[in-house]
């Protein structure tokens, strides 16, 4: 057996045992170095480490911003109005050791867990101190930051940094949306007859006030009117007096002749007069005004 041969196998070993003792730590994780449980050093840069094969062991965590969908969650906020909630948080981990020491072996899923913990305790909280109408308003981020403020400073405790929580949906639970259906229909309903009744209300008003105007037109127009006939009657009242002071003869003579237009007008009824009646004295006399 050759030299060659004898040293092949301890260049392969000493090859592998450098090749255990190094490892990579990309910009998107970091990494954590444990001897027998216990955390030896921290590397949080991108770079070559190295490590004691076989006793030290390398643990890696995501450096990434991480997501967190929550379950739907059932709030009772204060006016007893309960609505299903969906939110979702965006965290990081930010101080290693304390990440490590608060989770232990159990790693990201335990920090979920306690982060989901976390925020149903928020939620509850936060959302069930105001009213339903503020939840589904504007106001949704508002509320939305109180509740990251409140659960990032529990979640300081696990080494974790919660960036935003955001309220995806909020909605009434299936069993009460018919319920709630039929109580929004009735409010609208009651409404749309208050409206109406509104409205009819207003129009007999206007109705009433456009009669009255009505009545009112109509006296002072036929007080005015009565007011001219009158005047006029006395005037005409005054030319005859007049014209019957200047010329009594002529006037009955006038007189006469308009009685007779009148009274021979065709279609007039049938008149049975005695040929000396008084009636004709103008068509019979010989002498004319």
């Amino acid at each position: 057996m050759n030299r060659s041969t004898l040293l092949l196998p301890i260049i392969v070993m000493a090859i592998a045992a450098v090749m255990s003792a190094l490892f990579i730590v990309d910009e998107r994780e970091k990494a954590l170095v444990l001897q027998f449980g216990q955390i030896k050093s921290v590397h949080e840069d991108p770079g070559l480490y190295f490590k004691i094969p076989l006793i030290q062991d390398v643990v890696r965590y995501d450096d990434r911003i991480l997501g967190r969908d929550i379950q739907p969650l059932e709030i009772t906020p204060l006016d007893d109005r309960r609505l299903v909630v969906d939110a979702f948080a965006r965290y990081r981990i930010s101080d290693l050791q304390q990440f490590r020491r608060a989770t232990g072996v159990g790693g990201v899923a335990f920090a979920e867990s306690r982060i989901d913990t976390i925020l149903n305790a928020q939620i509850r909280e936060v959302l069930g101190s105001v009213t339903s109408s503020e939840i589904l308003s504007a106001d949704r981020a508002e509320l939305a930051t109180r509740i990251r403020t409140a659960a990032a400073t529990e979640a300081n405790s696990l080494g974790v940094q919660i960036i935003d929580v955001r309220l995806k949906r909020t909605d009434l639970p299936e069993q009460n949306l018919d319920a709630t259906f039929a109580r929004m229909r009735a409010e609208r309903e009651r409404e749309a007859a208050d409206e109406v009744a509104r409205g009819n209300e207003a129009a007999q008003r206007v109705r009433a006030l456009a009669d009255r105007t009505k009545v009112e037109l109509v006296s002072d127009s036929q007080r005015q009117a009565d007011i001219v006939r009158g005047e006029a009657d006395a005037k005409r009242n005054a030319i005859f007096a007049a014209a019957y002071g200047a010329d009594p003869e002529f006037f009955d003579f006038y007189r006469s002749l308009a009685a007779y237009r009148a009274a021979l007008l065709g279609g007039n009824s049938t008149m049975v007069m005695a040929p000396d009646s008084e009636f004709f004295d103008y068509l019979k006399s010989a002498e004319r005004p």
